[in-house]
């Protein structure tokens, strides 16, 4: 059962019933559940379904295509000694075949490209040279190799330049997602529980199909994470090899930008990592922010130059704060669950998931109709301009000349401001326009999970947003 994606399984049925021949390729980070999609929508019913097998060369690979030929119904063929004589096997089969639309769906493309492979040219020939004449094919590939799917046949250069005719990028799920998804799996978690599980999950379908009904989330986290048989232990080490074919670099960066949370710009990456990659960097980091581990934005006041590219993954953060050392406790969370470091721990973890779900933050303030632009913001104390060092991790510029500062903070009761932060406040807002010198109007927001104590101190902020909010759909 297929839960959320109405976006994407609407397009997948629409590509079934249009009257041409259709190419669509599906991508997105580990474990999200691309393959998952795609069966659902089309019930398992294809004319022809194939997947790739991981570390194998080309004669592996050929075998199982013909395996899965014959699962398909193709018998009594010569077996082929390169791509280009397999995908005339596969034209051999969608021929004979007696479906009105001809569903071709191979996953794990990028693991059929071995060295030397003639895979590429393969694919041209079948879909420039042949099916795309047709009106009733609809081809779909996926890979969780998301650099090579990218580079060879989304931004493609080659004879596959400009030849899909839809993608699909999916998502994490958002928190109103996860809750739905928790609902077919029956846990009872309250949505601070939800908040708390996002913060360590993310909203990757998979990690959350691991979560015992039976268990509270701290046992969970436990069994997930810590214990002698704990799924997702060694998580990072395959996250990264499954997809990019050179993982290497990409770790460098993430490892790079989980030090500073802010994030940073492309030449302090540079400086931070072992190794020279020179221009290979901008593509690495695209890489990295079409897989959803890294976000990239201009600081509030720069149009140009100095993008920042910050790490926003929630398991990758999870993994770099808890899972770095190794611990031989089971019950690790269980242990310090309410200590003061998972406490702060949480606090830092709260802001991501704001940041995960800014449109959700834009409804609730009604300026989801107005452009905007999203960014951090921060400065440093100039003691001669009377402006003291601070940040703001979220600033929403709007095009109706105002600006949202937003204020992030987890608690598990109502958030009261007291005389101390009131001033932090100020001092923050004074630096923010002293520094800026922007001309247009600001406003204090503050995102809490329970909302804000009402006194003499909170008049200071001009508008709420509570983690329910962050439900909206």
């Amino acid at each position: 059962m297929i839960v959320a994606r109405e976006k994407e399984q609407q397009m997948l049925r629409q590509v079934a019933s249009s009257d041409r021949s259709e190419f669509i390729a599906v991508y997105g980070r580990r474990r999200i559940g691309k393959t998952f999609l795609i069966r659902e929508v089309f019930d398992y019913n294809f004319t022809f379904q194939h997947s790739g097998i991981a570390d194998k060369p080309r004669e592996a690979q050929l075998f199982a295509f013909c395996s899965s030929l014959r699962d398909a119904g193709l018998t009594d063929f010569k077996e082929p000694s390169n791509w280009l004589e397999a995908f005339e096997l596969l034209k051999t089969l969608i021929r004979s075949s007696k479906d009105k639309r001809k569903i071709i769906f191979i996953d794990e493309l990028s693991w059929m490209d071995t060295h030397s492979s003639d895979l590429i040219a393969a694919l041209e020939s079948f879909w420039n040279g042949w099916a795309s004449a047709r009106k009733d094919i609809v081809l779909i590939v996926c890979a969780s190799v998301t650099s090579w799917l990218m580079k060879k046949v989304i931004h493609a250069r080659g004879g596959l330049y400009n030849r899909l005719t839809g993608r699909i990028f999916l998502k994490p799920f958002t928190l109103k997602e996860c809750e739905l998804f928790k609902e077919t799996f029956n846990l009872s978690f309250s949505r601070d529980q939800i908040i708390e599980a996002y913060m360590i999950l993310g909203g990757v379908p998979y990690y959350w199909s691991l979560l015992d009904n039976s268990l509270g989330l701290a046992q969970n986290i436990d069994n997930i994470f810590f214990s002698d048989t704990a799924p997702l232990k060694n998580e990072f080490q395959y996250l990264f090899s499954s997809l990019f074919k050179s993982p290497e670099v990409y770790v460098d960066v993430i490892q790079a930008l989980g030090t500073i949370k802010a994030g940073m710009t492309n030449k302090e990456i540079q400086q931070n990592i072992e190794t020279n990659q020179g221009g290979r960097l901008t593509r690495v980091l695209e890489d990295l922010e079409n897989c959803g581990f890294i976000r990239s934005y201009q600081p509030f006041g720069k149009k140009k130059k100095g993008a920042l590219y910050q790490l926003i993954d929630n398991f990758v953060l999870f993994y770099f704060k808890f899972l770095t050392t190794k611990t031989t406790d089971t019950e690790y969370w269980s242990h310090l669950y309410t200590s003061s470091s998972i406490n702060a721990w949480r606090g830092n973890a709260f802001e991501r998931v704001c940041l995960w779900h800014v449109p959700q933050i834009k409804r609730a303030l009604r300026i989801d109709g107005i452009h905007t632009e999203v960014c951090s913001w921060s400065c440093d104390t100039n003691e001669e301009k009377g402006i003291k060092g601070t940040q703001i991790d979220l600033v929403i510029d709007r095009s109706d000349k105002m600006v949202n500062l937003c204020e992030m903070k987890y608690c598990g009761d109502t958030f009261t401001i007291d005389k101390s932060y009131e001033e932090n406040l100020r001092t923050k807002l004074e630096s923010f326009r002293k520094s800026t010198k922007t001309n247009k109007g600001i406003q204090l927001t503050m995102v809490t999970t329970h909302g804000v104590t009402k006194n003499s101190h909170s008049g200071i902020v001009n508008s709420y947003v509570s983690a329910d909010d962050l439900f909206i759909d």
